[in-house]
Formats: structure tokens, sequence, C-alpha cells
């Protein structure tokens, strides 16, 4: 857990740097809530393995304007050096913004994980190590501290080098379930993969009918007891307003008016049949797309003669 204050010490670790693969990297700011947020602390992790702390060097360039601009130009923009972060665009603002280059959230891989892999009530940093790394008693209390006053205090320090301890675990863990999530379809088994999808169709079936009813139900009950809301369940209504006219008023406004109904519109179906060939006489711009749609086989049903 090196703690680097100056720019003579500062340097050489980030020229080291610029021959890594893979840092994870976390940022502390301070005044964050101002309209001139400061960069406080920088903290970088080359080894994912390290779990003792020894790996994490906290980089300390509160107004040091020129260390922030050389690791910005040696190591974030750098494009052969991954760089990986949770809430990247957060970092990313005082950290070369959209110039930065080969950029890794793992706050975005954990969004595009399915539900059912990772159930999580939200995708914050405490809430993935704990789930998926089993760090337990995460406090981040001194998240909220004050990053622009120094001396910085040893709870402060503790805090900032295990946050990149956390970042290295969680993205090893979600690129594992990164991989679950996007298998090589050429290898899938088709025969296990329909017999589970049938499995919860049926349930699906089962879960959405019960799930439309009680909704129904606890409507109802709340009405009819005039309760508008209860432990868990708000009720509260809306009043839906349709605007509807003949198109034929609407031409024969806009055109006395002046207004500009230059726009273009899609012709269902129904009404490409109802212009049959008068549909040649208009310009239109054809978009083709192909859609893949999973239905089920329906079975024969074979009948007993007597």
């Amino acid at each position: 857990m090196p703690y680097l204050t100056s720019a003579r010490e500062i340097r050489p670790i980030v020229a080291e740097y610029t021959h890594a693969k893979t840092l994870w990297i976390d940022t502390e700011v301070a005044d964050y809530k101002s309209r001139n947020p400061r960069l406080s602390l920088i903290q970088v992790l080359d080894d994912p393995y390290d779990m003792s702390g020894d790996r994490v060097y906290l980089l300390d360039v509160l107004d040091q304007p020129d260390i922030i601009a050389e690791f910005i130009e040696e190591i974030m923009l750098n494009s052969t050096i991954e760089k990986v972060f949770h809430n990247a665009s957060y970092d990313l603002k005082l950290l070369g913004n959209k110039k930065a280059k080969n950029i890794t959230c793992t706050l975005e891989i954990a969004k595009k994980i399915p539900y059912y892999l990772l159930p999580l009530p939200n995708y914050q940093l405490k809430t993935l190590a704990t789930a998926l790394c089993s760090f337990n008693n995460i406090d981040k209390q001194e998240q909220q501290s004050d990053w622009g006053k120094r001396p910085l205090t040893e709870e402060q320090i503790e805090y900032a080098y295990l946050d990149c301890i956390y970042l290295a675990q969680i993205h090893s863990n979600l690129l594992e379930l990164q991989t679950q999530t996007n298998p090589d379809p050429t290898t899938e088994d088709l025969r296990i993969l329909s017999a589970r999808y049938s499995q919860l169709e049926q349930q699906c079936k089962l879960l959405n009918s019960e799930f439309e009813h009680l909704q129904e139900r606890i409507k109802k009950a709340m009405q009819a007891q005039n309760i508008s809301e209860t432990a868990d369940y708000k009720l509260s209504s809306y009043e839906r307003t349709t605007i509807k006219t003949m198109f034929t008023e609407l031409a024969n406004l806009a055109q006395t008016q002046g207004i500009n109904l230059d726009f273009p519109i899609t012709l269902t179906q129904k009404l490409q049949k109802d212009l049959g060939q008068n549909l040649e006489q208009l310009s239109v711009d054809i978009d083709k797309s192909t859609a893949w749609r999973l239905s089920a086989k329906t079975q024969d049903t074979e009948t007993e003669n007597d």
C-alpha cells in the first residue's frame, strides 16, 4: 500500500505502468459536489492476485495538475493498456474524459449480466463485492469524507487501497459470469436448452397468470377498502387522453395555416392494401430487417379407433 505524494516518487511508477497489460484504477475526488471538483487520489493496482494491498499504489495528485496531465497522457490515452474502473464515467470526467482509450467498466458489465445469474438489488461496488467475492463488513463511510484535507487519515488511506482490491476481484468474477452469458452458440446442446426452455415457458405462463390476477385483486381490494398505500405498494390513478382527427381535416388545416406536415409516416399493412397500385405513385423508403421467432411445435394428436 505505498502512498506516494511527490512528483519525484509518482513519475517512475507511472512510467512502470506504461508496460502493464491491465490496470485496476479508482479515484477519490475533493469538492466533488462543487462546480470545481479536484482529483485527490489515483489508486492503481497492477496485480489482480494481490490481496494484501502491496501492489496498490496511492498517487496523491491533489493540486498537482502536471502529474495528472502526465498520467492521462501516459496511461489513460494509451490504447495498449486496459483500464478497469467501476462506474468509469465518473472517474473519466477528471481522467481524460472521451479521449481515454481501452476502458472497461465493471458497472456496465454487471448491467449486461442476466438478472437470473446476478440477482442483485443494485450494482454498487459494495453490493457486487459482497455478493460475488464474499467480502463482508465493507465500510463505505470514508467515501463521503473530506478528500481535500491533508494529511489523510489512516482510515481514508485504508479505504482507498481496499477499493482497488474489491474492483479487481469483482472484475474477475464478472468475466466468468460473462462467459456463462455468452457461450459459443456452435457448441450449445440444443436438447438441454430446449428442455429447460420448455420447462420455464410453462412456469412463466403460470406465474404471469397468477401475477396478473393478484395485481387486479390488490387494486380492487385497495379501492374497495379506500386504502391508497400499504407497506409494500401505492395505488394511484391517472387519466389517458387520446386526441384523434380525420387526416383530411388535418391536411386542410395545415394548408390554410401554413403548418409543415412534411414528415414520414409509417404505412400499415391495411393502408398499403387500401392504396393498392397507387402506392407506386408515392416516394417511399423501405426498411427491411430480419426477426427470428421461436415457437413451439404442435404435437400431432393420435385418435384411438374403437
